[in-house]
């Protein structure tokens, strides 16, 4: 008879999130795991198959929470610019907690990438997923006169996430907002 899980995977998959958020994949043993999440080598095995299953378990939840948190802000902005500019500073307030901890996302591509083609189609989906999302409040702000239509807003989109992107690795080299913040201005001023 197969023994019950003893352990709540949902909080264990956050915890995990946290802790490779934090050190990385390959700086995060399976012993720093366990400790961190407080069950045993053989619970981490069975309930996500390797050290491997709990990364991209904890990329997923990312992606559920944090990232859908930042789409969702988006999409209730009222104001284009100002929906933009606040998601724009608000991921760099994440990135630099911590001592800079920049984005998982940004991350794993960063430390598994090109070798790992799971990371790259779940990234690579996080990413298509901001700038679709972008590129409607792009759209629509053109539409209502907001915004100069200068760009498509598809590409327009891709340059902001982009140049998200960079600014969630500098975070981890300059992990102070002050010091990034000033940068935001000069992207929205491509939005004209």
């Amino acid at each position: 008879m197969a023994r019950t899980r003893e352990f709540d995977t949902e909080a264990a998959v956050s915890r995990a999130m946290e802790l490779f958020w934090m050190r990385g994949y390959e700086a995060t043993s399976v012993r720093d795991l366990t400790q961190h999440l407080g069950i045993g080598q053989g619970s981490l095995y069975a309930a996500f198959g390797d050290k491997e299953g709990l990364y991209r378990a904890a990329l997923e939840r990312y992606r559920t929470t944090l990232a859908a948190a930042a789409l969702r802000s988006l999409e209730e902005g009222a104001d284009a610019r100002a929906a933009i500019r606040t998601m724009l500073l608000e991921r760099i307030r994440i990135a630099v907690e911590n001592d800079g901890r920049g984005c998982l996302a940004v991350n794993a591509a960063c430390e598994r990438l090109p070798q790992d083609a799971a990371i790259r189609r779940t990234v690579r989906d996080m990413q298509d997923a901001s700038r679709d999302a972008l590129a409607e409040v792009l759209r629509a702000a053109a539409e209502r006169g907001e915004i100069a239509a200068r760009h498509d807003p598809h590409t327009l989109a891709a340059f902001l996430v982009t140049f998200l992107n960079g600014l969630l690795v500098s975070s981890k080299i300059t992990p102070e907002a002050r010091a990034l913040e000033p940068l935001v201005e000069v992207a929205m001023a491509a939005i004209g």
